[in-house]
């Protein structure tokens, strides 16, 4: 698996770690800028030469900085606690130059608290976030009216357009994650249901068509077995060869489906017995049932009673693996259906290998052209048909014939494959 890419620096620095940044730099720049740096010209009113000269202004400005650092070392652990550190470590920051305002630089690193508050907590905790930000900076304005010292235009309605603007860049976050994590939820979800569609389909044609046989032939067995006690020993001979097949298709369909498990769980494999190990392991590298077989299908119906004749037209030739698989499952379900259903005693089925598609018809003349056809569309085979077709992009067509009996078709597209046709020239029939 390929390494992924390393994430760009600015996600790789924590959220904590950008709350100090901005939050320091606002609050070391005017004690650079008019305390240390020679006198010049310009003065501050917010940021006075000797507002830093008490004592207790140093404390309180110490302590701003040890709220705020505190605060954004636990951002992420205790966010709402840490939020609330970084706000009070604002105002103790103002409180210390003994301001009437908010420092509207100092404010940004509240804001980057708040936006990331907004991304990763529910809407309720990242609203009254929002609103404790609003609310200090309504206080801030209202003391000023209250004493009296409101001169010029306020500063507190520009920051707190940025509270606002934060929280909605942390909120578009929080729904885009939310979002992702759906999408990832339904395509799992929809994986999950078409793996057991699948699954389904397997167990249903693996499963009928030698049900249908055993059926036919234990029926055949019961009727002879007091007359002719050597056709009813091959009837049930069939169904034990039948059986064997049906259930060795069901472990290595079991085995298939627990291969990923049994990959996960090394120490477990190796306890188990050598023998048991290696049949496993033949299982699963036995190839999947394909076209190949239809001769031995055909066979085993025929000697349930249900002669098949199989006709090979065009020049046969490797094909994809699910096309190959797909072909021989519907064939397989529709032998299955003439046994079950038709009450007929021949189908013909017809394979025609062709420059871009594979066609398969099953044709038989039991009683599918009767009245009780009429909703034999509602069956688990032939949706199942129609679902394995549909995922290859084919065409397939079942009903009842006009002359009498069903049939079944279906066109599979195979895909150009130069160089193959040659080799299998030989096998054509």
């Amino acid at each position: 698996m390929p390494a992924s890419s390393p994430p760009p620096l600015l996600k790789r620095i924590p959220p904590g770690l950008w709350t100090a940044l901005v939050w320091v730099a606002a609050a070391v720049q005017p004690v650079v800028e008019y305390v240390l740096m020679p006198p010049q010209r310009t003065y501050s009113h917010s940021y006075p030469r000797d507002g830093l000269d008490p004592l207790g202004a140093r404390a309180l400005l110490a302590l701003a900085f040890l709220l705020v650092l505190a605060g954004s070392a636990l951002l992420r652990r205790q966010t709402a606690v840490a939020y609330g550190l970084v706000i009070v470590g604002t105002v103790v920051s103002s409180v210390a130059w003994r301001q009437d305002e908010v420092p509207p630089l100092q404010f940004l690193g509240a804001d980057v608290a708040l936006c990331y508050v907004a991304a990763t907590r529910t809407r309720r905790t990242a609203i009254t976030a929002a609103a404790g930000a609003l609310g200090v900076l309504a206080g801030y304005l209202a003391l000023r009216w209250i004493t009296g010292g409101e001169s010029g235009t306020a500063s507190e309605p520009f920051v707190a357009l940025t509270v606002v603007i934060a929280w909605l860049i942390g909120n578009s976050v929080h729904q885009a994650r939310a979002h992702t994590v759906e999408l990832h939820a339904r395509a799992a979800a929809q994986a999950v249901t078409a793996e057991r569609l699948r699954i389904a389909r397997e167990m249903h044609d693996t499963v009928a068509h030698s049900i249908g046989i055993i059926a036919l032939q234990a029926g055949a067995a019961a009727r002879v077995a007091e007359t002719q006690p050597a056709r009813a020993r091959e009837a049930m001979i069939t169904v034990e060869h039948v059986g064997r097949e049906t259930l060795a298709g069901l472990r290595r369909m079991l085995g298939a489906l627990r291969q990923a498990d049994q990959e996960q769980e090394p120490a477990t494999r190796d306890r188990e017995p050598a023998g048991h190990d290696q049949g496993r392991t033949q299982a699963h590298r036995r190839p999947a049932v394909g076209l190949a077989d239809l001769e031995g299908l055909a066979a085993t119906t025929t000697a349930a009673g249900v002669r098949v004749e199989v006709w090979w037209q065009g020049t046969r030739r490797p094909l994809p693996a699910d096309i190959d698989l797909a072909a021989f499952r519907i064939v397989q379900e529709a032998v299955t259906n003439v046994v079950r259903h038709a009450a007929a005693d021949h189908c013909k089925v017809t394979v025609e290998y062709r420059e871009d598609e594979l066609v398969v018809e099953v044709v038989d003349r039991g009683k599918g052209g009767g009245p009780n056809t009429k909703n034999t569309d509602t069956g688990f085979g032939l949706l199942g048909m129609r679902e394995r077709i549909a995922l290859l992009d084919g065409r397939f067509t079942a009903g009842p014939r006009s002359g009498g009996g069903f049939r079944v078709a279906a066109r599979l597209p195979v895909p150009a494959a130069p160089g193959t046709e040659s080799g299998a020239t030989a096998g054509a029939r």
